[in-house]
């Protein structure tokens, strides 16, 4: 059931993230508003995955508070990870689809996986997110017979299945062409103006230029606010 309040999607306070131990981010205060679209920058290896791994419960035993779609994840239990990530869309830029199932069977599979039963509705579902993603022609393809641009909206369309408050993407577009890649940044903003929150990382600055929006950069082993103006 979706919430109405007014807490934020995402929240952050005194946190610090761990990668095998190791101390990756520290320091970390912020929020993200429900609808919100917000970017994440940084050089490669300053800690964007780590964020967003935390975010969705891959990484453990953070520090501080962490609060996602309502779970505390700071303090989550192992069981209760499933049920936090039907709230999220977790979107990878390598894709990670099945390659032994068709479009249609990749997204079957996951709404089995998160407790859907009556088949009728399952397909309903799938073919309602296909068409919102413009795949609609493609069901019965496999992986391996799409373009890269295809097999992201794939991704996508998976991230959706379940109404998620929340779109978390790494480098989404990171293994398309500049063309392509826009084209996967537009249907990210129309599922964001329907009403879903997204945070991006991403090293693609022409986006930033393009398509502004609120922008947090990693540095230094924590995050800062950006200015519009200071981004680029």
């Amino acid at each position: 059931m979706p919430s109405f309040s007014n807490d934020p999607i995402v929240s952050l306070l005194n946190t610090s993230i761990y990668q095998d131990g190791v101390l990756v981010l520290h320091g970390l205060n912020f929020e993200i508003s429900k609808g919100e679209f917000v970017y994440l920058i940084g050089k490669t290896g300053s800690g964007k995955t780590s964020l967003l791994k935390t975010l969705y419960a891959d990484l453990e035993n953070p520090k501080g508070k962490i609060s996602v779609a309502g779970y505390q994840v700071d303090k989550i239990k192992r069981e209760k990870v499933p049920f936090l990530r039907r709230k999220i869309g977790i979107i990878f830029q390598d894709f990670q689809l099945l390659n032994d199932r068709t479009v249609h069977d990749n997204l079957l599979f996951v709404l089995k996986a998160t407790g859907w039963k009556e088949i009728t509705k399952m397909k309903a579902r799938v073919s309602e997110i296909l068409m919102r993603v413009g795949l609609d022609a493609v069901a019965s393809k496999f992986p391996h017979q799409l373009s890269g641009g295809e097999q992201q909206r794939t991704v996508i369309a998976r991230a959706l299945l379940n109404e998620p408050e929340i779109l978390i993407a790494d480098e989404p577009t990171g293994n398309l062409d500049p063309e392509v890649a826009d084209e996967i940044m537009k249907l990210f903003l129309e599922i964001n103006k329907s009403g879903t929150a997204i945070f991006m990382a991403t090293h693609n600055l022409h986006f930033l230029e393009k398509y502004p929006a609120r922008t947090l950069k990693i540095q230094h082993g924590t995050l800062q606010e950006m200015p519009s103006a200071a981004v680029l």
